[in-house]
């Protein structure tokens, strides 16, 4: 069986020119948040790149950015892609090594004359990182936005995203024509860096994703009565503090009882107010982040966690709120692609593990219309979307090695 390879060294070129593109020399960190100037000097860099392979360039009116190989008589394509953007001060290969991965694997495919039944393309998905709140360029290929949430959309500094897409030439309402039809895309892979530590303790080099984890986050705050430190006794006290860490301390038991070994809780942030050392707190906010692979697990998970904060704050005579803030579906990959990522894998003798991805990504979009899969190599430390971000280079090329031979099996399925 002919295994074919990726030419490694270009590959390597691409992602350290990339690198470069956007990094701060205050702390190392890539800024190249979606759309702002950085990004756009990627984009255009990558269309070069593109265009230098013979390959077709086009780029949709979600400013999704496509290389095309196209086979002689196919009407359906494979893809596959990432994503340029990145967050402030991020490290050099989330989304960056998909792209790249994705445009050497069409290079190779055309230097080597490998033949294919279907076209394949490699897409550079625009706003993965939510700048302006969702996965824009996947969701729109999905058809999955609106012409209401597309006025509504805006940065963190209240920038929208009308204005961002006229800057650049493009009327934000056509975004709306990137839809593709689910019988135009034969199926989806993703390579991703694992941006967790599974893959590196399991001495494993690859990874093949099974699903991809929904997500529940909820802003929360417990609100009491602030009062003198000094004069108020302990049982007279409406202090949601100390509400608070009964709520922070009942999350293991929660998904212990109401969740599965793929669910995690999380509370990123917290603040007390008004935050005195001699002043009993009146509200503490925090928020709640919830996943699984599984949403109806998810959310009966989030539904106990409901009933428990409300329990405490009744016994405690404190007031609970929250709203949802996002609200992401689960995904689950196509076992069959999953099977041929392993199987590559093992004609390759690479070390291959299946495992799901806790992080959200292009691909939890791409299922919906597509048969996905996702091709994890290790983070060193689990460390991600900070300038301690690395992957061996060895990694790197097997897992370039894996999409490219996935890539070949799909395009020639019938």
């Amino acid at each position: 069986m002919t295994m074919y390879k990726v030419n490694f060294s270009r590959l390597q070129q691409d992602i350290e020119t990339l690198a470069e593109i956007g990094r701060s020399e205050e702390d190392h960190g890539l800024y190249r948040m979606a759309l702002s100037e950085n990004d756009l000097l990627a984009r255009q860099w990558l269309k070069q790149r593109i265009m230098d392979a013979g390959l077709e360039y086009d780029i949709d009116a979600a400013a999704n950015i496509q290389a095309r190989l196209p086979a002689a008589t196919a009407t359906t394509t494979v893809m596959t892609g990432s994503h340029l953007d990145t967050v402030p001060g991020a490290g050099h290969l989330d989304g960056a090594l998909g792209v790249m991965a994705g445009l050497e694997c069409l290079r190779s495919i055309k230097e080597q004359n490998i033949p294919i039944a279907h076209s394949l393309e490699s897409v550079a998905f625009t706003d993965e990182e939510g700048r302006f709140g969702g996965m824009l360029g996947s969701q729109a290929i999905c058809g999955m936005l609106t012409p209401e949430w597309i006025h509504n959309a805006h940065d963190l500094e209240g920038k929208t995203l009308t204005a961002t897409m006229a800057e650049m030439g493009m009327p934000a309402i056509n975004i709306l024509r990137a839809k593709r039809t689910p019988e135009s895309i034969h199926a989806f892979v993703e390579l991703h860096i694992e941006q967790g530590p599974v893959l590196e303790q399991q001495q494993m080099s690859i990874g093949a994703v099974d699903a991809i984890s929904g997500l529940l986050r909820w802003n929360a705050r417990l609100i009491g009565e602030a009062n003198h430190a000094g004069t108020t006794p302990m049982n007279m006290r409406k202090d949601p503090l100390q509400g608070f860490t009964e709520v922070a301390s009942a999350l293991p038991r929660i998904l212990e009882e109401n969740g599965s070994p793929r669910s995690t809780a999380t509370i990123g942030y917290v603040n007390c107010f008004p935050g005195a050392a001699n002043v009993v707190p009146g509200r503490v906010e925090f928020s709640l982040d919830l996943r699984d692979t599984n949403m109806e697990i998810l959310v009966d998970a989030a539904s106990a966690l409901r009933r428990t904060i409300s329990a405490i704050a009744r016994r405690r005579n404190l007031m609970f709120e929250y709203e949802e803030v996002s609200r992401l579906e689960a995904a689950k990959c196509d076992s069959g692609i999953v099977e041929i990522i392993k199987a590559v894998s093992r004609d390759f003798g690479y070390p291959v593990m299946q495992l799901h991805s806790g992080a959200a990504h292009d691909s939890m979009m791409m299922a919906r219309i597509a048969r996905t899969a996702m091709v994890f190599v290790p983070s060193m430390a689990g460390r991600s979307h900070s300038p301690a971000e690395w992957t061996s280079w060895e990694d790197i090329e097997k897992g370039a090695n894996v999409l490219l031979n996935t890539l070949i099996k799909l395009a020639n399925e019938s």
